[in-house]
């Protein structure tokens, strides 16, 4: 039976009850009513039966087109929501097998990697590595210093902005600052690359970039003495000593009418402010004033 004709019909309500059997098997049969039932709220102006039918039709037929672009749409949806939660899935695991250690000023930790090698971290120091794939890629990035105890195996590397630290297993100390790169082998052999240098390091080898100058020097510590709480220096600009005592005390230093690139030689403790600003100060001939708990002024001494 033609649907126009019983929609017709549907209208000028002139379906007999066969009729209204079929009627009510269409398709859009909800669609219609609908929009019959919707239109009981609106005051029509004097028409006829005809234009009425004629009215409908052509809002009929602009209804349709929605309704056929959701039932394509739809799918799409679906398939684009799923392609969304795979991906998210996908990163947030991928993302949680990198695991992450940090420290902050005036702390040190220890961190025992994956193998069982076993990572002291310096004060405002990060390590990060990815436990799921530690098998078969030992490496670890890093931002600050640490000292490693590598366990014998693969190669394992170390890697940061200023260079590549590579063994298979051995004691090493790399520190890695603002426009300061070192790399101290303290047991086995290290390779080292940074700006294009190459080097290998033995016992007592210490490979050094300093504001993009290459420094070879030795060491007699058998261990980086910031593990015993104590920071050493051999021939340093004074700022970088200034840069390690407010890492491993938390606060602030001015320096007042003070060569922040005259180089220093020496140490300090991290367990007493005051002496270690005197183990500063002193040997320089500078003076120090502490006007806060965490504002301290270094200057020429006067005296």
């Amino acid at each position: 039976m033609d649907k126009e004709y019983l929609i017709k019909k549907w209208l000028n309500n002139e379906l007999t009850e066969a009729e209204k059997d079929v009627f009510k098997e269409l398709d859009d049969y909800e669609l219609n009513t609908n929009i019959l039932d919707a239109a009981k709220y609106f005051k029509a102006s004097n028409f006829s039966i005809n234009r009425n039918f004629e009215a409908f039709k052509e809002r009929y037929e602009s209804n349709k087109n929605p309704v056929r672009r959701l039932s394509w749409l739809k799918p799409v949806i679906q398939i684009a929501a799923a392609l969304v939660i795979g991906f998210g899935i996908y990163f947030y695991a991928f993302k949680d097998t990198i695991t992450t250690f940090q420290t902050l000023s005036h702390q040190k930790s220890i961190i025992e990697l994956p193998d069982q090698s076993k990572v002291r971290l310096n004060a405002l120091s990060q390590i990060k590595f990815n436990k799921n794939d530690w098998q078969h890629d030992r490496h670890v990035k890093l931002n600050g210093e640490a000292y490693f105890m590598v366990e014998k195996g693969s190669k394992f590397d170390v890697v940061t902005s200023d260079g590549l630290v590579s063994v298979l297993g051995t004691k090493f100390n790399v520190k890695q600052r603002h426009n300061y790169f070192e790399v101290k082998c303290f047991e086995g052999v290290v390779s080292v690359i940074s700006n294009k240098i190459k080097r290998i390091l033995y016992v007592g080898d210490t490979f050094r970039i300093l504001n993009g100058s290459f420094i070879e020097d030795k060491t007699g510590f058998v261990e980086p003495q910031w593990i015993n709480n104590v920071s050493r220096f051999n021939e340093v600009p004074f700022l970088v000593v200034i840069e390690e005592f407010e890492r491993q005390y938390d606060v602030k230093v001015a320096l007042k009418s003070v060569n922040s690139m005259r180089k220093f030689t020496g140490g300090f403790k991290h367990d007493n402010i005051k002496q270690a600003l005197i183990s500063i100060t002193k040997p320089m001939g500078l003076t120090y004033e502490v006007s806060s708990s965490n504002d301290i002024v270094i200057h020429e001494n006067t005296n």
